[in-house]
């Protein structure tokens, strides 16, 4: 009993502690899908504001509000592509740890661009624009780079496959086609008769043995050769013959 009172115990504390690591995975999980809501409602709010910035301000803050949504843009259109690409091409992991060493500028220059906006020396900032416009088109170009060199690489896969399967199809197609291919089968002479034996030669014959009918045939007496005629039956749509005048 004792170690019946030990195992049912043990399994209450297996099941204890899968329990509760089953719920700190579920809120993790719940913490992160809200941590991910939040961040892009937030980056949706801020994009829609440097949006709005870029059309209805004039000057330097109109430019760098375009300067902050180009390189936002740019830099979140080649992460979604090559953390989609990654999956299915692992050759892409290359362009991914460079890609996140590019992030680093990329965020470092964004947080330098947002904190230029609030800057009241509006002189100074018109001097830097160059260098930050400079600077931008260098990332965003970078960036666009590896975007469409991984978007090439999965369109020229994508086109291989296709080739490949076209070609196995090709192949397929004619396989079930066969017989239109195939040349008609030869048309063999009919074979000509034998001739019969001359009379007077010996031929060997195979006789069967005569049938009953033909046997009661035999004995049966015979009848002659031609019937006497009998009269032609008369029908009562048939016109009568008139008789011939004497006169």
């Amino acid at each position: 009993m004792g170690a019946v009172g030990a195992i049912v115990a043990l399994l209450f504390v297996l099941f204890l502690v899968l329990g509760v690591y089953a719920t700190v995975k579920v809120a993790k999980a719940a913490k992160r899908g809200v941590d991910r809501t939040i961040t892009e409602a937030r980056r949706t709010v801020e994009d829609t504001t440097l949006r709005a910035k870029s059309f209805a301000q004039v000057g330097t803050a109109s430019e760098l509000a375009q300067l902050r949504l180009s390189l936002r843009t740019s830099m979140r259109s080649t992460q979604d592509v090559l953390h989609a690409g990654v999956a299915e091409d692992a050759s892409l992991k290359e362009s991914l740890q460079l890609f996140e060493r590019l992030s680093a500028h990329g965020h470092e220059l964004d947080d330098e661009l947002r904190r230029l906006e609030r800057d009241p020396d509006k002189s100074a900032l018109a001097e830097r624009l160059p260098e930050l416009r400079e600077r931008t088109e260098q990332i965003t170009k970078a960036a666009d780079s590896l975007r469409w060199s991984a978007r090439d690489r999965a369109r020229r896969f994508a086109g291989d496959d296709l080739d490949s399967l076209s070609t196995q199809i090709d192949m397929e197609a004619g396989a079930l086609r066969h017989w239109t291919t195939e040349p008609p089968p030869a048309q063999t002479p009919a074979a000509w008769p034998e001739p019969a034996p001359a009379p007077g030669k010996d031929a060997e014959q195979t006789w069967s043995e005569p049938s009953e009918s033909a046997r009661k045939a035999a004995q049966e007496p015979t009848r002659p050769a031609i019937t006497p005629p009998t009269p032609r039956p008369t029908y009562p749509w048939e016109k009568k013959a008139k008789p011939e005048s004497t006169t």
